[in-house]
C-alpha cells in the first residue's frame, strides 16, 4: 500500500484506525501526544510521540514524504496550513471534522441549540451539501468549518477526504456519551428522558469511522462523507441495550417535552431528529458499517465500569464533566421526583 502516518493514533478513532490501515498493508507511524503502542497493534506499527502545536514537528515526522496522513485532531485554519504546507511531501489526507458543522439554512445549528428559537430543523436525512456555519475561531463548530474550507482549497494538489461523524462511541473517548446509563446503572437510580426518550443524534461507532479510514486510505480523492452507523438509535434504546448489557433492570422516567433543568437531560438530548445520510460514503467508497450499535457495546460498557473503579466520574472523564457538569445531579431529580404530585 505504502507508509501512512496517522496523528491522534492513541486516542478512540486512532487505535481501531492504524488498526485497520495495518491490517490491510500499510506501513503506519502512530504518532500521538503520549508516542504509546496499544495492544491491537501489530508489531510492524512504528510509534512516535507528536505535539501538534508544535508547527516543525509534523513536518519532521513526514520526514522525505509519504502516501497518506489520517489526521484525527486537526482543528481550525492552524492546523489545516500544516498540512497543505507540507502538500508536496503528502500523497493524500484523510481528516476527520464533525456533522456540527451543518446548520439548517436559516443561521441554526449546534452553536444556538440553547437559544431562542434556535433549535436547528435539519433535513432528514442530513445530506453533505447542506448548508454549513461561516468559518471562524468562536466554535468548535465554525473551526472545523474553517479546518474544511482550508483543506479544500488546494484541491487536487493535497487529495483530502473529509469524513464528518456524529455522537461518536467505543472505548477511549474523552467524552463518553454512554456513562450516562452505565453510572445510573452502578449507582442503582432510574433514567429520566426528556422527549418521552425519542431523541435521535446519530451515532458513529469508532470501528466504523476507521472502516471508512481504511476505505478512502485505499480510493484517494477530494471529498466530504458523512461517517456515521446505520439508523440510529432513539436514546431510549441506547439505555435499554445499555441495561441489557449489564445484566440490569431499571425504571425509565420519560418527560413529554424538554429536560426540566438537569432532570431528564442526557448527551443525546435533542428535540428534533439529527439523522445524516450515508448514500455518499456507499457510493464512492462501497461502505458498508463493519458493527452495528449493539455489537460495539460491550467494550464500552467493560471499558467504562473498569475507568469508573475507584474514582470520580469528574477525575476520570474531565472532558465529559466541562461539557457536561450536571450529569450526575442526583440530589436535583430527588427534588423533582418528592415534588412530584402522587
Amino acid at each position: 500500500m505504502g507508509r501512512a502516518v496517522v496523528i491522534g493514533a492513541g486516542g478512540q478513532i486512532g487505535r481501531p484506525a492504524v488498526e485497520a490501515l495495518a491490517r490491510d498493508g500499510w506501513e503506519v507511524t502512530a504518532a500521538s501526544r503520549g508516542g504509546g503502542r496499544h495492544e491491537n497493534w501489530p508489531g510492524e506499527v512504528r510509534t512516535r510521540r507528536l505535539d501538534r502545536d508544535e508547527d516543525a514537528a509534523l513536518g519532521a515526522l513526514i520526514g522525505d514524504g509519504c502516501d497518506l496522513v489520517v489526521d484525527m485532531v486537526a482543528y481550525g485554519e492552524r492546523h489545516a496550513r500544516q498540512l497543505t504546507g507540507l502538500a508536496d511531501r503528502i500523497g493524500a489526507a484523510v481528516v476527520v471534522s464533525s456533522v456540527s458543522v451543518y446548520e439548517d439554512g436559516k443561521g441554526r445549528g449546534f452553536d444556538t441549540m440553547g437559544e431562542p428559537d434556535g433549535l436547528p430543523r435539519y433535513p432528514v436525512p442530513i445530506a453533505e451539501d447542506q448548508v454549513t456555519v461561516p468559518p471562524g475561531v468562536a466554535t468548535y463548530s465554525t473551526r472545523k468549518v474553517a479546518l474544511e474550507r482550508e483543506l479544500r482549497a488546494v484541491g487536487d494538489r493535497l487529495p483530502t477526504t473529509v469524513l464528518r461523524p456524529g455522537a461518536i462511541h467505543g472505548p477511549y473517548s474523552p467524552l463518553p456519551r454512554e456513562l450516562y446509563f452505565v453510572k445510573r446503572n452502578l449507582d442503582g437510580r432510574r433514567k429520566v428522558l426528556a422527549f418521552r426518550g425519542e431523541s435521535l443524534f446519530h451515532t458513529s461507532a469508532a470501528r466504523n469511522i476507521a472502516e471508512l479510514i481504511r476505505l478512502a486510505a485505499a480510493r484517494p480523492g477530494s471529498r466530504v462523507l458523512n461517517a456515521c452507523d446505520p439508523m440510529p438509535p432513539a436514546v431510549s434504546e441506547i439505555g435499554a441495550t445499555v441495561d441489557a448489557v449489564m445484566g440490569v433492570e431499571t425504571e425509565t422516567v420519560l418527560l413529554d417535552g424538554p429536560a426540566q433543568g438537569s432532570v431528564g437531560s442526557s448527551p443525546w438530548s435533542v428535540e428534533l431528529p439529527v439523522v445524516c445520510a450515508m448514500s455518499a460514503a456507499e457510493r464512492e467508497l462501497g461502505y458498508r458499517p463493519v458493527v452495528s450499535y449493539p455489537e460495539s457495546l460491550p467494550e464500552t460498557v467493560e471499558w467504562l465500569v473498569r475507568r469508573l473503579a475507584g474514582q470520580d466520574w469528574r477525575e476520570a472523564f474531565p472532558t465529559l464533566a466541562r461539557a457536561y457538569p450536571d450529569l450526575f445531579d442526583y440530589a436535583a431529580e430527588d427534588a423533582w421526583f418528592a415534588a412530584r404530585p402522587a
